[in-house]
């Protein structure tokens, strides 16, 4: 009698537990509506107060002045700190929701999550831990209505893509002109983490498949840690998820939806979450549910997707520590380094891809033929799948990189991700290696607050330049070093240079009056014949130049020591 009694208390107990759990806005609106942040952020609080298994902290700043909480989860009663995590050797996964709020499918989908581990629903394995950042982008969080995305089929209501100053976050995660952004850095390297989720919808064609995954270009990576993912992880993932009833697809990436051509795999520059993460020898998944699925359709498979991930990862989990490892001892011997990469169209995969035909009607709007697709022909055909890249124009890895310290906002940067950096101690004259900018198109349109530089071209010489106490030395042989390459190396795809973070240096700062320079540049001749031949010829090949008295005093004047050094020399130095 009295074991029945305790059995039966003992049940009542449990039940009152788990219903202390709250329930998501999710579930109370059938599937129908997401949660606002207020809410997001109640319910986490909540949630952490009842387990002991979850910890919510915040974490910088952002924009919106709100500051970024994570959610640290943990498989029983232990430790919220990732040091420890990593010294435990547990594989750390950073989940990223909302950095475009008006795809809320993660933020929902990961309060399921978190509240079904902690009421043991689900269970997470002893050798993983998860970081959850709840809603990133809360500016556009906090600017929700029904209207910002036209193609979306749900919620009901949902954010804005745009931050507080109308940034799109998932183009700021290098070039970091928001606060969320450097949170966001300063986050990764506290969790450095070996992998990376972050959940979004996908606008574009349609299709059946609800899911599907960008994931960081494999070649990138580099070879131990890349060739895992695409030959042992990812099809670990994609087998997980076909047991869950989801036909998970690489994200779709088609030129004009002409399959006859294929499919390319997205390239991630480092302005990019997965671009990013790779930087550091992180594994970056970009789920994007389809846009015209139903919303619980969408949230559940973002759920299904986070769980087979982590999953998977403790299955293989000596596996990926170990290539891990490896890849950042290769990055810190490396000696060459690609900036930019090409797909190789040699050699493809074969995927199934399920559409729909396409077909044409009378648009009643403009009384103009338009496309629309059939969702009464759906077809299943195998399409080839480029995902085999080639690195092009490489660049050779210096002993280190000097930077003056006026150049505050490289430095700071590159400290915000654990690079090491050094004071010189005193005044030194340095032989350095120095490039000068040569040309570079500069965009005619604003592209995310700025107008960025593409087709860069230089020369390089080498010059003793004199190095303040002060200054900063950036030494190699670091698992940051390709982050380091690819953010001052001025050809690169996402350099600070490329972001205009040294656009003062193209702009002359002192001129000459020509009355005045034309006694100091005929003196300067006399004393210099070797120059003054120099100029006889150029007059006598070039016409127009020797009836141009204005071209002519300049090209003296840049000939001459009187011409500042510092004009479209870029301003970090590579000490070889």
């Amino acid at each position: 009698m009295f074991r029945i009694i305790f059995i039966i208390s003992g049940i009542l107990l449990s039940l009152q537990s788990i219903g202390q759990y709250p329930k998501t806005v999710f579930e109370v609106s059938s599937g129908e509506e997401s949660s606002t942040y207020h809410q997001t952020i109640s319910f986490f609080k909540e949630a952490a107060g009842q387990s002991k298994m979850i910890e919510m902290v915040e974490k910088g700043t952002t924009d919106a002045g709100y500051p970024l909480h994570v959610v640290l989860l943990v498989d029983s009663e232990g430790k919220f700190d990732p040091s420890q995590w990593h010294k435990e050797g547990k594989i750390v996964i950073l989940v990223n929701n909302s950095i475009h709020p008006g795809e809320p499918d993660g933020t929902d989908a990961s309060q399921l999550l978190v509240r079904d581990i902690a009421e043991g629903k689900i269970k997470l394995p002893k050798d993983v831990s998860l970081a959850i950042i709840p809603v990133y982008n809360i500016g556009g969080a906090l600017n929700r209505g029904p209207y910002s995305r036209v193609n979306q089929n749900g919620p009901k209501e949902y954010g804005f893509r745009g931050n507080a100053q109308n940034l799109d976050l998932n183009r700021d995660f290098t070039k970091l002109d928001s606060r969320n952004a450097a949170s966001f850095n300063a986050i990764f390297q506290w969790l450095d983490p070996h992998i990376l989720i972050d959940n979004h919808v996908s606008d574009g064609a349609d299709f059946q498949h609800t899911m599907t995954l960008l994931t960081t270009q494999y070649d990138k990576l580099g070879e131990p840690l890349g060739n895992f993912l695409r030959n042992s992880f990812e099809p670990g993932i994609y087998k997980d998820m076909k047991t869950k009833g989801w036909d998970l697809f690489p994200y779709v990436n088609f030129s004009a939806y002409d399959l006859s051509r294929g499919m390319t795999q997205f390239y991630d520059p480092p302005r990019y979450s997965s671009g990013y993460a790779a930087l550091f020898q992180c594994i970056g998944f970009v789920p994007e549910t389809h846009m015209l699925k139903p919303y619980r359709e969408r949230v559940k498979s973002t759920y299904d997707l986070m769980v087979s991930i982590y999953s998977t990862a403790s299955q293989k989990a000596d596996s990926l520590k170990m290539m891990r490892m490896q890849a950042r001892e290769m990055v810190k011997k490396q000696q060459q380094f690609a900036l930019d990469w090409k797909v190789d169209t040699s050699v493809h995969n074969t995927l199934d891809f399920k559409g729909y035909h396409r077909d044409t009607t009378i648009s009643e709007v403009t009384g103009l033929p338009r496309m629309y697709y059939r969702r009464d022909r759906p077809f299943n055909v195998p399409i080839k799948f480029y995902c085999y890249f080639k690195p092009v124009q490489f660049v050779q890895k210096p002993k280190a990189y000097i930077i003056p310290q006026g150049w505050h906002m490289v430095h700071e940067k590159l400290a915000l991700n654990n690079v090491p950096l050094k004071r010189i101690e005193r005044d030194t004259l340095m032989e350095l290696e120095v490039y000068r900018i040569e040309s570079y198109t500069a965009a005619q349109r604003p592209y995310e607050n700025h107008f960025r530089h593409n087709n860069v071209k230089t020369t390089t010489h080498y010059e003793k330049i004199k190095v303040l106490k002060g200054d900063f030395i950036v030494e190699m042989g670091n698992h940051t070093d390709r982050f380091v390459i690819e953010m001052l190396e001025p050809t690169g795809a996402d350099s600070y240079f490329t972001w205009n973070y040294f656009d003062a240096i193209l702009q002359q700062k002192e001129g000459y009056s020509n009355y005045r320079w034309e006694e100091v540049a005929a003196e300067w001749l006399k004393k210099n014949p070797e120059l003054k031949k120099q100029l006889d010829a150029k007059k006598a090949a070039e016409p127009e130049f020797a009836k141009n008295a204005n071209q002519i005093l300049n090209w003296v004047y840049r000939n001459s020591p009187y011409f500042e050094p510092s004009f479209n020399r870029y301003p970090i130095y590579r000490l070889k």
